[in-house]
């Protein structure tokens, strides 16, 4: 019990550190049309870079089983994406007034699914690797919480971006990391099980969180900014990420 206990509170440390994304946005009081481009601009190039990095990690255990997963993710935002379509349709909308509305609560929804599904994976993470000893354990614990810093800014940045509060950025990030405590402890007590899903799911995140900034946040981003900066910012934020992730990992 004890044992479970201890893994439980790993997890929950990765999920709380996700909610430290949202303080950057202490300094941002009022978000302008460029700046929701220049926000959503860093929320892309931030989950390219922590899907690159999935990408990676996941052809360590399995090739053919990362790319079904990924497949299964464009699966599943292209079915969830026609979801919240048909759910925040309101034909009798006004151009230019609800429908960007609606567009943007569906991008907050399709954000905070994705983020949610995608720490099914690292939950599962956490868990397995205390069968290899606390060093191990502790390492994996503390590279996905810092991990998890930037992927709250990635989620904030469109949350904020929407004229969601800065607490109310900083709950839904934690939130959206919350089953990685709830998957740390079946996975720890079923590490032999879970073993093989692993690819699965890293492929099932990363497949669906390139999916969804090629499909909803980039063409955002574009719409509200110059290309040249745009692009800018999100290959920066990117490259960013994939650094950010390698001194993590040593």
């Amino acid at each position: 019990m004890r044992d479970v206990l201890l893994v439980f509170a790993y997890g929950l440390i990765t999920a709380l550190a996700t909610g430290l994304g949202a303080l950057p946005f202490l300094l941002v009081r009022t978000v302008s049309v460029r700046m929701v481009g220049r926000l959503n601009a860093v929320a892309a190039g931030l989950m390219l870079g922590a899907s690159f990095g999935l990408l990676a990690e996941g052809t360590r255990f399995g090739g053919w089983q990362t790319f079904s997963g990924g497949l299964l993710g464009v699966l599943f935002i292209l079915a969830t994406n026609r979801f919240l379509r048909e759910h925040h349709a309101h034909p009798g909308s006004t151009a230019g007034g609800e429908p960007g509305k609606e567009d943007g609560l569906r991008r907050m929804a399709l954000i905070m699914t994705v983020m949610t599904v995608h720490s099914l994976a690292e939950g599962v993470a956490i868990g397995a690797s205390f069968g290899g000893g606390m060093a191990l354990a502790t390492f994996i614990t503390v590279a996905i919480a810092v991990h998890n810093i930037p992927e709250g800014v990635a989620i904030s940045a469109v949350l904020r971006s929407n004229g969601v509060s800065v607490p109310r950025c900083a709950g839904w990030s934690i939130v959206s990391s919350l089953p990685q405590p709830v998957m740390a402890v079946p996975a720890f007590l079923f590490v032999e099980a879970f073993a093989p899903a692993l690819p699965y799911g890293i492929g099932f995140a990363a497949g669906a969180m390139v999916f969804m900034v090629l499909l909803e946040i980039l063409p955002e981003a574009y719409g509200k900014g110059s290309a040249r900066e745009i692009g800018t910012i999100t290959t920066l934020s990117m490259i960013a990420m994939m650094l950010f992730q390698k001194l993590v990992a040593g």
